[in-house]
This record gives structure tokens, sequence and C-alpha cells, in this order.
């Protein structure tokens, strides 16, 4: 069932980002460890590959998504979203391509049902759950959350799913268990960008990912299974995914097969591929810059279109400080970036 909770630091649903701007948003910058270099500055980072999202190519055809069984327990007034039909235009799925119509154009084939999710490591009842059973058995949430990439763009979204801190609990987590990695399904025959490097933008696959255990236990912490109201498409991470609001973007691993709950801080994907500018907290923090632009600002992507784009602060901790700047007390945020 889908659920309507809020939060104290939720923004107004009058500000949900349209579900075509941000299916369509642009693709990643090509890293530096690729050898193509970056010309960003604090003022432009990003913003000529942000640009060249506004396209007249073709929308390829979406797989087919189902609706979610959900109950509304409260209806915002002054909501409207985004029609589903403009849900179909790019996104950001390495596996499938680092162009801004590569995962909708080569995702949609990507096989998703059935899809098993194993929970393994220290817990005293490991297991594997269908992930479709998970959807028409679980109680279901509706949650609006703000997005934040860290090339210093931002949406906000209204994803569907249950915390993953709930979930965690069903396989009864040792004292031992200190972190969580998770692992996105590895398929070369399916996923072009793992079979080539320079397809895959240079990652080393499977994608991984982690936080901290008392992180994956935060109430804001999801395990999503779909947005706007039906099941992800293949493009943002079906069947399911990883929304940890107060961190960018790159920490929503997505197509999750794989979750270990751990003793040791794991590795992940970004981490290893560039350690200088992807930490491991990965927290939004504006007094932090990546290392080739600013992070004080950034462009909010609004309801109108592509050139709708506001330049706003950056909040600590994507506006979600009251909820978890608790978690990282006494912690040096500059140093564990």
């Amino acid at each position: 069932m889908l659920i309507k909770k809020r939060f104290a630091s939720e923004p107004s649903e009058a500000r949900v980002t349209p579900e075509d701007v941000y299916l369509n948003r642009r693709r990643f910058l090509q890293i530096s460890a690729l050898g193509t270099g970056l010309a960003a500055s604090s003022a432009h980072a990003g913003l000529f590959d942000f640009l060249s999202g506004d396209s007249d190519e073709p929308a390829a055809k979406p797989s087919e998504r189902k609706p979610l069984d959900f109950r509304s327990t409260q209806t915002p007034e002054g909501l409207t979203l985004t029609p589903e039909s403009k849900a179909t235009s790019y996104n950001n799925f390495y596996e499938f391509g680092t162009d801004k119509t590569d995962p909708m154009n080569n995702s949609q084939q990507l096989d998703i049902e059935p899809w098993t999710l194993s929970v393994e490591g220290e817990v005293e009842k490991p297991g594997k759950v269908d992930v479709w059973e998970l959807m028409n058995s679980a109680q279901l949430e509706e949650r609006i959350y703000r997005m934040r990439c860290v090339e210093a763009w931002s949406m906000v979204i209204p994803w569907v799913g249950l915390e993953l801190g709930s979930f965690l609990k069903r396989f009864a987590p040792t004292s031992r268990a200190r972190y969580v990695a998770f692992e996105t399904l590895y398929d070369p025959d399916q996923m072009p960008g793992q079979r080539n490097r320079f397809v895959g933008g240079g990652i080393d696959y499977p994608y991984v990912e982690g936080l901290r255990m008392d992180e994956a236990m935060h109430p804001l912490t999801l395990l999503s299974v779909g947005i706007y109201g039906k099941t992800l498409p293949p493009q943002n991470g079906a069947p399911i995914r990883l929304v940890v609001p107060w961190k960018y973007g790159f920490k929503g691993i997505k197509s999750i097969v794989r979750i270990r709950l751990v003793e040791e801080m794991p590795p992940t994907s970004w981490n290893r591929l560039a350690a200088q500018e992807y930490g491991f907290y990965a927290n939004v923090n504006p007094e932090v810059d990546h290392p080739r632009w600013s992070q004080a600002s950034e462009r909010f992507i609004g309801p109108g279109g592509f050139f709708d784009v506001t330049r706003q602060p950056t909040l600590p901790f994507n506006g979600y400080g009251d909820e978890v700047a608790s978690l990282y007390r006494n912690m040096d945020l500059r140093k564990y970036y």
C-alpha cells in the first residue's frame, strides 16, 4: 500500500519536478580518469551538457510500467503531477551507456521480472526476496524528496517504496553489522556499458555502493520500487533502487540484486574510480566544493521545462539537516566528504 508520510523538511508538492524533466536529465560529464578531461568551473559545472538535453530526438518506446497498490491517508491541496507519458525522456545509468538517451534506448529490454534480492552477511536470517512479491505485500509509502546531483543541479521527485531500515530488520542484523553494502545486477549481455569500458564510463562493474548502518536504518532512507505512483522504468533502476535524500545522487544505486551487512567500510564505485572527487559519505554540503566546481549553489530544474532553471543556494544535507545532522556529530565533514 502507498501511505503518504510527511517530514518537516519535505518540500512543497507544488515544486515536484515534472517527470519529463527528471527522466530527461542530461548525461553525466566524463571524468578525468577516462582521459577526456572536464572543463567545468564553479559557474558552469555541467552547463553545456545540461543544455544539450533539449533534444528533438524521439523518445524510445517505454517498457510497460505497473500501477502500485496503495491507499492515501492524506491528499495534499494543489498537487498537480506531470503526465506519466512524459516519463520516457532520458536518465543516467552508465550500465546502458553515458549518453543522455542511452539508458532509455538501451534498457527497455532489461529482464526485470522475476527479480531476486539477496540479503546476506552479518544477519541471523539471511535470505532472498522476490521483489515483485515484496511490492504486493509491503506497505508502500510515497516520499517527495529533493534530489541533489553532485554536478550542482537539483530536482524534486515523488518516490514510492519502503524504509530500508524496516526491511533490513526482517533479517535480524547482528551486532557486528556496521555497514551495508549494495550491488547492482551484473549482466553484460543485457547491459552494454558493462561490456565496454568506454561505453560504461570507465566504471569497474558491477556497480557497488554502501552506507553506514545508522544511515541505512534512518527512516528517510528508502528502497524505492516506483516513481509517480507506478513501478520504476528500467532507466530509473527498475525494479528496486536506493534513495538517500541528504546525499548526492550517485549514492542511489539502481537495479539492486544483493545487500550485504558487513563489519568494514565497503568499496563504492565512484570512490574507487576517483577518490579525490567522490567520497564514501557524499553528504550534500555547500561548504565542501567538488575539486572542479563549487557546491555552494545549484540549478533547480523546475516545472517549466529544461530552460526553467532557478539558481538557488545549496542546503546542508540537502535540506534534511534537522533529521540527519546528528548522525555526523563531531565528524569533520570536510575530511569525511
